[in-house]
């Protein structure tokens, strides 16, 4: 079993969690609209990172930012499995080509 696999199932254990001892379950208890703006935070500050920080820093921010959308796919109740078979689908096909058959 993979990392992020193990990381999915520990997230959805958790999730029923005591929100006083568990972060993801305190995050779901707050709601859909907190889980998404953390993970719109750590976006920004992967963001950042690439720009001026350390490799270390931009690894980390890298690892907050894929903990936090398995959070948000969590509480969608989306399994990783699905983002996966998106980017399968998406193989061998040109991102711009790819952005563009979204459009229409």
């Amino acid at each position: 079993m993979d990392t992020l696999t193990r990381l999915e199932q520990t997230i959805a254990q958790r999730r029923q969690a005591d929100p006083s001892q568990s972060y993801v379950a305190s995050l779901h208890a707050k709601g859909l609209p907190q889980i998404a703006r953390k993970l719109g935070e750590e976006g920004v500050e992967a963001a950042v990172a690439a720009l001026s920080g350390s490799s270390e820093e931009l690894v980390g921010e890298a690892a907050d930012i894929l903990f936090h959308l398995l959070v948000t796919l969590n509480a969608r109740d989306i399994p990783f499995a699905a983002v996966l078979a998106e980017l399968d689908r998406r193989d061998g096909v040109s991102g711009i080509a790819e952005k563009a058959s979204r459009s229409q």
